[in-house]
């Protein structure tokens, strides 16, 4: 078994909650996107990006505009719609049980992820750490 393969699937399966999440922050150019995915050491192409956000956009979870640019081509911002925004979260309420379900059996218990979002009880925030 490759754990390269492995490794890369894993990443393929958190690349919109993260693009999603750094476009939840503002709007966001194409490489300003790779360069914040580099930062968090997930490297991510052009060529897999671009198909990623046509996607998105095409889901209405995105929405873009055109901006001028002093060096060169006008330059495509994207941003969240609404229903990305709602998208968004339900990604994020699936991605916190998914890793409180992984903490829990590789870590024997150990205190969950918690989600810091105010919106989230703290029952919601505890769910895999039973009283």
């Amino acid at each position: 078994m490759n754990i390269d393969n492995t490794a890369s699937q894993m990443r393929k399966g958190v690349l919109e909650f993260c693009i999603l999440s750094i476009i939840k922050e503002g709007e966001a150019y194409p490489s300003d996107i790779i360069e914040k995915m580099k930062a968090a050491n997930l490297n991510i192409l052009e060529g897999t990006l671009y198909p990623l956000l046509t996607r998105l956009k095409n889901a209405e979870l995105l929405s873009y505009r055109w901006e001028e640019s002093t060096s060169g081509p006008p330059r495509k911002y994207f941003s969240l719609t609404d229903k990305g925004g709602k998208f968004y979260k339900e990604l994020e309420t699936t991605w916190f049980e998914l890793a409180n379900a992984v903490r829990a059996l590789t870590r024997n218990g150990q205190a969950p992820i918690i989600n810091n979002d105010p919106s989230q009880t703290e029952e919601d925030n505890n769910f895999n750490n039973p009283k």
